[in-house]
């Protein structure tokens, strides 16, 4: 089974036939796709100007996808490093128990669904890597009231989301899956009970 950097020689690769090009780009969201699968190859072509159905599409706009691509899986990959050298140490420092961004954490490694979009035409409209600085500074500060992608204060509680965990607050701007551990109490109450977040 091919890695992500093999596949996205692939992409690369003006040998390679257009059709195996592309379908390198799809294979790449296997390995990595922060907002699921088809959201993610979504965001990819809207961004890169063309259409997902697309069967020849420019090269150098598979090519530009996969840029966006990788300097996103580049972002996550240093966190991950950061991640696992922090719990190393609390766990050196006898912090034995997780707290609720490992949970968060353990569910996403590898990136996958990092910022959850269950419906594949709802996601956030900057690059993948912007999205994932501001999710990423969210876990590492203080819980807050708002969409750390977005600052979207409409948050709402949905249920059997095709994603673990399969319920949670979305945010209605962006689309994404919220990570509980950067919400507090309150805002996740009131997403819960459908209520609209207002700004103070």
């Amino acid at each position: 089974m091919a890695g992500f950097r093999s596949l996205a020689r692939q992409v690369r690769d003006p040998r390679c036939d257009l059709a195996l090009r592309r379908y390198s780009l799809r294979k790449c969201l296997e390995r990595f796709a922060p907002y699921g699968h088809r959201a993610t190859w979504d965001h990819l072509c809207s961004r890169a100007g063309f259409g997902p159905e697309d069967r020849s599409p420019d090269p150098a706009r598979l090519v530009a996808a996969l840029e966006e691509l990788e300097e996103a899986r580049s972002v996550w990959l240093a966190y991950e490093v950061e991640f696992a050298e922090r719990r190393k140490k609390e766990k050196h420092d006898g912090l034995r128990r997780p707290g609720s961004v490992d949970d968060w954490h353990r569910l996403t490694w590898g990136g996958f669904g990092v910022a959850w979009c269950d419906d594949p035409r709802v996601h956030p409209d900057d690059s993948l890597a912007e999205v994932l600085r501001r999710l990423i500074s969210a876990l590492e500060r203080e819980p807050g009231a708002v969409c750390p992608v977005c600052d979207g204060e409409r948050l709402v509680w949905k249920y059997e989301l095709d994603h673990e965990p399969s319920t949670g607050p979305v945010c209605t701007d962006c689309g994404i899956l919220v990570p509980r551990p950067v919400l507090t109490p309150e805002a996740l109450a009131d997403a819960r009970r459908g209520r609209l977040l207002m700004s103070a």
